[in-house]
């Protein structure tokens, strides 16, 4: 569901589909929208594995190219082993750096496994059908505080009662919101950190090359 499709779930729930009486812009509602996506990328984001090539003779690794990264789960290294590598890091900021004795070869990779925000856009979108109601729920929330504040202390069409119960309402699909992320983030789970296997007392590190 691309941003105009959520769009159109949004001024539904808003009441908002008369194209002729339209009470929110179309950029208007996309920045609800987005703010909700980075909400629920919060509460349950996406899981994502990238590789990347590191540097010969250092143990930093350049975070910056993972964009909407959230929190590194774990680094395989070296790739492409049974069972999987898996070695300690540690983070600062966009800076990773492998805990490990002997820093990487000329050509060496590494595999980042990580989450990252949810993204909604003109073509695609990375949140999952079972959540795209629950998006344009909060977006619709946001939305109608919104309107609320800013309609307080002005004149409107529908009487001095309307931006009271716009906030009525916003507040009220906003706990429904917030409610539903937190269900969405106990689904996850615990996570855990170590990815290596159980029973190990520390990870494989096999750094042996021309013995």
């Amino acid at each position: 569901m691309d941003i105009a499709q959520m769009r159109t779930l949004v001024r539904r729930d808003l009441r908002d589909d008369d194209p002729a009486a339209q009470r929110w812009t179309d950029d208007e509602l996309d920045r609800h929208v987005q703010h909700a996506v980075h909400d629920l990328g919060r509460a349950a984001p996406v899981e994502s594995v990238a590789t990347v090539g590191a540097v010969a003779g250092s143990r930093e690794v350049a975070l910056t190219p993972l964009r909407g990264l959230l929190e590194v789960e774990g680094v395989e290294f070296p790739v492409n082993l049974h069972p999987p590598c898996f070695v300690p890091f540690s983070r600062w900021g966009t800076s990773l750096t492998l805990q490990i004795d002997t820093p990487p070869y000329r050509g060496d990779q590494l595999r980042v496994y990580y989450t990252k925000l949810h993204t909604v856009d003109a073509t695609s979108s990375t949140v999952p059908a079972q959540f795209e109601d629950t998006v344009a729920m909060g977006a619709a929330a946001y939305a109608s505080l919104a309107w609320a504040s800013y309609a307080a202390n002005r004149v409107n069409l529908g009487g001095e009662d309307t931006a009271r119960r716009y906030r009525i309402w916003g507040n009220e699909r906003l706990e429904a919101f917030q409610l539903a992320l937190g269900r969405a983030r106990s689904r996850r789970g615990v996570r855990v950190r170590r990815m290596y296997p159980e029973g190990d007392p520390a990870p494989r590190q096999l750094r042996v090359r021309g013995a």
